[in-house]
């Protein structure tokens, strides 16, 4: 086993420290942007006492493992959004030293500061580290279990099957994609398994038994609430997976028996060609469920994380000069590929009419789960309602059956009663989200919301009991999640 040692200080400790350094520098540039709808909902349910937090989530659609976390942090350091994001931050700067641990305990030395170098500066980590949600989590703990496997499963360092279920359980609880992520471990288990010695098989099927059955016990308690999620949540705002998507895994899975050439020792080919499939197999397991059921969205690809950037150090580091020079060439287009500086324009835009707005006033947004980001920026005491309905707590966004809910709404039904109950001098604002070209806007849901956002919209628009007093509009620059708020007021019966 190749040992990461920390005997020569310049020679490991000086280059972390400036890859850290870089890294800070990169993911601390919008740290403190406005939150948007996902950091809004996270905020939201975590700010619930944690013994409410199973039930809410049944509304939400996710595991407890980062909402149980956030908890915490924020009721030791409150809920500004460089607070916030915080955990995140250290999430993916972890990611660069257990990078280059896990590429050099398996791949050698030059291997191990590729990965590092590479999880430093990865627009994807970059991005994920100024946000409140569990991406940059499920990407560090991704990188650990896929380390821990290699050394359990290919290796035979059997220390490491604990190290692994453990992780595993903890992906589990984290985000559901971890499913896919152990359907693309257990097939190259599988494949281990087949090309493995006799003499080994019978080692390998217990270890395995070990390492997937004891995460699999660990998740038998939450199997109820995921059922119940799987069948009356999900994500409707889901856009159908690219194909180029599926190209991807297919050519991780060819590719799978190119880069197993590059390893010096059967264990190291053994380890490429099953980095390569397990990547393959994650990919390709998610793709296909989101044509079932949509289930897409980029960010969940943080579960591949830990393959890919093992497979990229390994592969670049067995290519030679060539390949340091390749790398190189790599990390410095993503360290100079900057994320936006923001996703929402929901702070300003509440910043411009808070100081209008009155305890009982009413906040109709036509975006529902723009609801939990409102009422972090608005003022206390506002009543909210969206077109399902008035909402009794603004802090969680109700996803159960969500988009038939929605395709029920009409003004004259959700709409119309609200306003009939406001009496004279009560304020109402009207947010919408910023729909642009339209482009981003096909998934059923969000699709149905612009619809509905048109309606309500001609609807406060053609009452004469209220008079416009202001508007912000989201403007041509508007965030990929912003919106516009119209102010009114109601001024006869």
């Amino acid at each position: 086993m190749r040992r990461l040692t920390l005997a020569a200080p310049v020679g490991v400790l000086v280059p972390l420290v400036l890859l850290l350094g870089l890294s800070a520098f990169l993911r601390t540039r919008s740290l403190d942007a406005s939150l948007w709808i996902d950091e809004g909902i996270s905020v939201g349910i975590a700010s619930h006492p944690v013994a409410e937090l199973p039930g809410l989530l049944r509304q939400d659609g996710s595991p407890p493992a980062y909402y149980l976390l956030l908890h915490a942090w924020t009721a030791l350091a409150g809920t500004g959004e460089a607070v916030l994001r915080a955990p995140s931050l250290v999430f993916a700067l972890l990611t660069v030293p257990v990078g280059l641990w896990g590429g050099w305990s398996l791949f050698g030395r030059r291997a191990g500061w590729l990965c590092a170098s590479f999880a430093a500066v990865t627009p994807f980590l970059t991005s994920y580290a100024q946000e409140a949600r569990m991406y940059a989590l499920v990407a560090l703990l991704s990188v650990l279990a896929t380390a821990a496997f290699l050394h359990a499963f290919v290796f035979s360092r059997r220390r490491y099957l604990p190290v692994f279920a453990a992780l595993l359980a903890l992906l589990l609880y984290t985000h559901y994609w971890a499913l896919f992520y152990a359907l693309g471990m257990l097939v190259t288990l599988g494949a281990l398994l087949a090309t493995a010695p006799p003499a080994s098989r019978a080692r390998l099927l217990r270890d395995g038994a070990l390492g997937f059955g004891l995460p699999g016990l660990a998740f038998l308690p939450w199997l109820p609430t995921f059922a119940f999620q799987l069948e009356h949540t999900g994500a409707p705002w889901s856009n159908p997976p690219p194909t180029n998507a599926l190209l991807w895994a297919l050519a991780l899975a060819a590719g799978a028996i190119v880069v197993a050439r590059l390893g010096e020792d059967a264990d190291e080919r053994r380890a490429l060609w099953g980095l390569a499939l397990a990547g393959a197999v994650t990919l390709a397991a998610g793709w296909a469920s989101s044509h079932v059921e949509p289930s897409w969205a980029n960010r969940y690809l943080a579960v591949l994380v830990g393959p890919l950037l093992l497979l990229a150090g390994a592969t670049f580091a067995r290519v030679g000069r060539l390949g340091l020079v390749a790398g190189a060439a790599v990390a410095l287009v993503w360290a100079l590929d900057l994320s936006p500086d923001e996703k929402s324009n929901v702070a300003d835009a509440s910043a411009g009419v808070a100081a209008r707005l009155e305890p009982g006033d009413l906040v109709v947004s036509t975006q529902p789960e723009q609801v939990p980001v409102l009422a972090h920026y608005l003022p206390q005491g506002l009543r909210y309602a969206t077109p399902l309905g008035p909402v009794p707590d603004p802090r969680v966004m109700d996803w159960r059956n969500a988009l038939p809910r929605l395709e029920r709404t009409r003004p004259e039904r959700s709409l119309t009663p609200l306003l009939d109950s406001l009496p004279p001098g009560s304020r109402v604002l009207l947010v919408a989200p910023a729909v642009g070209d339209g482009s981003r806007w096909q998934a059923p849901w969000t699709s149905l919301v612009v619809r509905r956002s048109a309606e309500w919209e001609a609807a406060m628009r053609g009452d004469s009991r209220f008079r416009r007093l202001d508007a912000i509009p989201p403007g041509t620059d508007a965030a990929e999640t912003g919106v516009g708020v119209t102010l009114y007021r109601r001024i006869g019966r």
